[in-house]
């Protein structure tokens, strides 16, 4: 079958993972940050070439404001709830039984345990489900067993990236195998389509002004600079923007463009590195020099500062564009859903990282927090000359106009 897979919220590396299962592009939804319209025209298009869809939950079912359980509700997707069973036995029975019942409306597909001892431990696991046919909303769908061949390693901001692990594919090939024993696994097209939903046809959104028509944009790729949505890069190339792609870890010369892009990822693991790549560095100073843009979140920002001072508190000369430190931290320094107000329209996206920025430089425009429909105190957005930083990562496809703005010359307000 054909299968395409989407991430509810924010996440980066989730969708890495999920491509690589899939070899399907992989979009984020989300009721609030893409907006329902959003969510509705990519599944209902999905679902012209796709046999099935699977939308990927973040964290738990009902975490966060919206969660994945009101997007479930609001498509009308059957929810399968897969519960680390590691650890307990009646338990499982009353958290499913939980889940299934905390909010009304909910479509139950069943449940699958995972992380299981032993055979014994899966029949106490089912044996603690309330009694019902198949169709019961508490479903047994299967355990999987506990097995370090398809363990994915995972550091501070979440799962080591796919591209990291020359096994990747062979770990995703272990699951499979010990999906293919459980109910689950062994679903045909005939048993899946009890689940099928049928997607609206979206309403027709305004079209896309082409702001950025004949303007090249530059976007760092690579290991360091690498939460990217895909979506962010269809937007550009909606705006009328050619795209073209750089690896700063290699030390190559920024593209002749009009503007630059950095996106966030993981500069703190390649400070080394990129504390060395002169050709990068100079040739992104000259394009600031010009007065020619750049926009950078997060990772992207860090690398601009003066230095970075690892989790090890070894400090890193970077790239000197802003004056400043950014230390990096034990704990979680931000996170959360963010928008970013300008006079072209609304941006929507989110913040989460374990540094913070000590600098001199005066913000120019903050981030709003968003948080259970309460509006808080959000990012800093900083500007030096034509180039724009934040920790905020922007999802470009909630307003276009917006997200031109932040490759375009004029001030950034």
């Amino acid at each position: 079958m054909r299968v395409r897979a989407f991430k509810c919220g924010p996440d980066f590396l989730d969708p890495m993972w999920l491509e690589l299962a899939t070899g399907q592009p992989v979009h984020n939804i989300d009721l609030w940050m893409t907006g329902e319209d959003d969510v509705r025209t990519r599944l209902y298009e999905a679902a012209h070439d796709a046999d099935l869809i699977i939308v990927e939950g973040v964290m738990g079912l009902f975490d966060g404001e919206p969660s994945a359980a009101d997007l479930a509700r609001r498509l009308g997707m059957p929810v399968l709830a897969v519960i680390d069973a590691s650890a307990m036995a009646g338990t499982f029975g009353a958290l499913a039984f939980g889940l299934q019942h905390y909010r009304p409306g909910l479509l139950w597909a069943g449940v699958l345990a995972n992380r299981v001892g032993s055979e014994r431990h899966a029949q106490m696991l089912q044996a603690a489900l309330p009694v019902g046919d198949a169709d019961s909303p508490t479903a047994w769908l299967g355990a999987v067993m506990r097995d370090p061949a398809f363990t994915l390693p995972e550091r501070y901001l979440g799962l080591t990236m796919a591209n990291e692990l020359p096994d990747a594919l062979d770990r995703l090939d272990a699951a499979a195998d010990a999906l293919l024993g459980t109910p689950l696994g062994q679903m045909d097209r005939a048993a899946l389509a009890r689940w099928a939903v049928e997607f609206e046809p979206p309403r027709e959104g305004p079209l896309v002004a082409p702001l950025l028509a004949g303007k090249t944009v530059a976007v760092a790729r690579d290991a360091a600079f690498c939460f990217i949505y895909a979506a962010n890069l269809d937007t550009l190339l909606a705006l009328g923007a050619r795209v073209v792609f750089f690896s700063p870890l290699a030390n190559e010369e920024v593209p002749t463009c009009d503007a630059v892009w950095l996106p966030g990822g993981y500069p703190e693991l390649h400070a080394n590195t990129l504390s060395t790549v002169h050709t990068s560095r100079d040739s992104l100073v000259a394009h600031v020099g010009a007065g020619r843009p750049v926009w950078a979140e997060c990772g992207g920002m860090m690398v601009l500062f003066d230095a970075i001072v690892d989790h090890q508190g070894l400090s890193h000369a970077v790239w000197g564009l802003l004056p400043g430190v950014v230390r990096m931290q034990a704990r979680l320094a931000a996170l959360g859903p963010q928008k970013l107000n300008l006079s072209s329209g609304e941006l929507r996206g989110h913040t989460f990282h374990y540094s913070l920025c000590e600098t001199t430089l005066e913000p120019v425009l903050h981030t709003a927090s968003v948080r259970g429909g309460a509006v808080g105190p959000g990012e800093a957005v900083y500007q030096r000359g034509s180039l724009r930083a934040s920790y905020f990562h922007a999802w470009m496809a909630y307003s276009p106009a917006a997200a031109a703005a932040l490759f375009l010359p004029e001030t950034l307000t």
